[in-house]
C-alpha cells in the first residue's frame, strides 16, 4: 500500500443568503474518514484580506491536510466535488466555489509567498492559475472560478507562524434561519474561567455576547482559544438550547493580526490593503454624520485620512481625543477614494507613540487683584473690570492643560474587531508553529 499527501483547498462557496464553507468542510471530514483517509493538522481556516470588495462574509478558505492510499485518490476527489456542488449556493450570482488538490507533501515557498499576499493585498486569478500548473495541481472551478484563488491560498498559509484555534458548534437543519438559542450565562460564566486562554467570547461594554452569528448559516457559536484542549473545556460549559448536530476545531489565524503589513511612508499606501502606517496628526478630529470620527495623519511624503466608525466604541471616543502634532501609529483597512471621500484608513487600532503638549493662550490676570483681565484691542494691552488698572505692556500667557489619554495601544470594541484582529487578552500569548498533534475527539461526529 502506497500512502500519499494531498491538501484540499475550498473556497467560495457561501453566499449572504445561505451556506458556510467550514459546514461544507465539516461533512467532509465524516466522509473522508469513512473512505479510510488520515488528517495531518487540523481543518485550517484561513482568513483572507477582510477588504477586497467581493468577500461573502468573513472571507474565510479552508484547508483539509491529509493522507490516503493513493487507490482511493479518485474516490477521495470526486467526493470533495459532489459535496462542494451540493451545499455550494450556485444560484446566488456572487457564489463562484472552486476547489484545488496538491499532491505534493511540502508547500513549496512560492505559494506560500502567494497566500500572504492573498492575506495581506491583492492577487490575481492569473496569478493562481500560474502556480497551479507550475506545480501540476489540480483546480475545479464552479461559474467564474474565482475561489480557486482562496483555495490555492489556503493551502499556502501553513500557519507557521502565530495561530490559534477556533471549535464551532453546528445547527441541525430545521434550525436555520430561526434565532440561535443558547444560555448566555453560561457563555459569561465559559469566558470567566477560560481566561485568558480563550478571546471574543463577550462584548464587556454592552455586556452580550458574540460569539453568536447573526446571519442564516449553519454556525450556532464559535469559541476561539490558544489550543484545543482549552476549547474541549470550553464547549462543556456552554450550554446549548438547541441540538448541536456537529461540531469541528479548525486551526485558524484569528486574532493575529496577520493581515496588517506595515509600511514605511504614506505614498505607499494602496486602496483595500490592511496596513499600519505612522504619522503625526495634521488635523483636529471631527464628528462626522452617523457619529463617526475623521482626523488626518502626515509624514514627509503625503497625508491620509483616519476613521473612526460608531461601531468601533472605545477607539472612537479615544480617537476623539486626539490633537494636532500628537504621533500615532494606525492599524487598518484602507478605503478606496470616492467622490464623497478621500482615501481613508478605516482604523482597527491606534497606537499613541507621543502625545503633543495641549496649549492654550489666556489672558493674564490682574496684579493687584487677581481677576482675569480683558482686553483693549489689539496690542493695546489689557484692563480690569474690577479695580480699572490698565497695562499696556503684559501679554497673553500659555497655559498647559493636562491630557486625558496616554501613550499606548488602543484597539476596537470586541463586537466590531475583526476576525483577524489581535484583542488584547493575546499580547504575549504568539506562538510559533509547532508539530501538530491531533487530540481526542477533535470533531464530531
Amino acid at each position: 500500500m502506497t500512502m500519499k499527501r494531498m491538501h484540499i483547498g475550498l473556497d467560495d462557496t457561501d453566499s449572504p443568503r445561505k451556506g458556510c464553507t467550514t459546514y461544507i468542510v465539516a461533512l467532509l471530514i465524516e466522509k473522508l474518514e469513512k473512505l479510510g483517509v488520515s488528517f495531518t493538522d487540523y481543518p485550517n481556516l484561513v482568513r483572507l484580506n477582510p477588504n477586497v470588495p467581493w468577500k461573502t462574509r468573513g472571507n474565510g478558505a479552508l484547508t483539509i491536510r491529509i493522507q490516503y492510499d493513493e487507490n482511493s485518490e479518485e474516490k477521495i476527489k470526486e467526493t470533495v466535488i459532489g459535496t462542494v456542488e451540493k451545499h455550494s449556493d450556485l444560484e446566488f450570482k456572487g457564489t463562484d466555489p472552486g476547489i484545488v488538490f496538491f499532491e505534493m507533501a511540502e508547500i513549496p515557498e512560492e505559494v506560500k509567498i502567494f497566500a500572504k499576499n492573498t492575506i495581506t493585498g491583492i492577487v490575481t486569478f492569473k496569478q493562481a492559475l500560474k502556480l497551479i500548473t507550475k506545480f501540476k495541481a489540480e483546480a475545479v472551478g464552479f461559474k467564474s472560478g474565482r475561489g480557486i484563488i482562496g483555495s490555492l491560498a489556503a493551502i499556502g498559509e501553513t500557519l507557521q507562524e502565530d495561530h490559534t484555534y477556533e471549535i464551532i458548534a453546528y445547527r441541525a437543519t430545521e434550525n436555520y434561519g430561526l434565532k440561535r438559542k443558547v444560555d448566555v450565562a453560561s457563555i459569561f460564566k465559559m469566558d470567566k474561567i477560560t481566561a485568558p486562554y480563550t478571546f471574543n467570547n463577550v462584548d464587556i461594554e454592552k455586556g452580550r455576547i458574540v460569539i453568536t452569528p447573526r446571519g442564516p448559516d449553519p454556525i450556532l457559536f464559535g469559541i476561539r482559544g490558544e489550543n484545543p484542549e482549552i476549547l474541549k473545556d470550553a464547549f462543556k460549559i456552554v450550554t446549548p438550547l438547541e441540538p448541536v448536530e456537529r461540531w469541528v476545531i479548525f486551526r485558524t489565524n484569528h486574532g493575529t493580526d496577520a493581515h496588517l503589513k506595515r509600511i514605511e511612508k504614506l505614498t505607499q499606501i494602496k486602496p483595500y490593503n490592511p496596513v499600519i502606517a505612522t504619522g503625526t496628526v495634521s488635523t483636529k478630529p471631527k464628528m462626522v454624520p452617523r457619529r463617526h470620527v475623521i482626523f488626518s495623519i502626515k509624514d514627509e511624503t503625503s497625508e491620509v485620512d483616519c476613521a473612526a466608525y460608531e461601531p468601533t466604541g472605545a477607539l472612537r471616543k479615544i480617537a476623539g481625543k486626539l490633537i494636532v502634532g500628537d504621533y500615532v501609529e494606525v492599524y487598518g483597512g484602507v478605503r478606496k477614494a470616492s467622490r464623497d471621500m478621500p482615501l481613508t484608513i478605516n482604523l482597527e487600532k491606534i497606537r499613541l507613540l507621543k502625545l503633543a503638549p495641549k496649549i492654550a493662550y489666556q489672558n493674564p490676570v490682574c496684579p493687584n487683584c487677581s481677576k482675569r483681565l480683558e482686553s483693549m484691542g489689539k496690542d493695546q494691552g489689557f484692563r480690569c473690570k474690577k479695580c480699572g488698572s490698565k497695562y499696556r505692556n503684559l501679554g497673553k500667557v500659555e497655559v498647559r492643560f493636562e491630557r486625558d489619554i496616554s501613550e499606548g495601544l488602543y484597539i476596537t470594541s470586541t463586537r466590531s474587531q475583526r476576525h483577524l484582529t489581535k484583542p488584547f487578552r493575546r499580547y504575549g500569548m504568539e506562538k510559533s508553529h509547532a508539530e501538530v498533534k491531533l487530540i481526542d475527539g477533535w470533531h464530531f461526529p
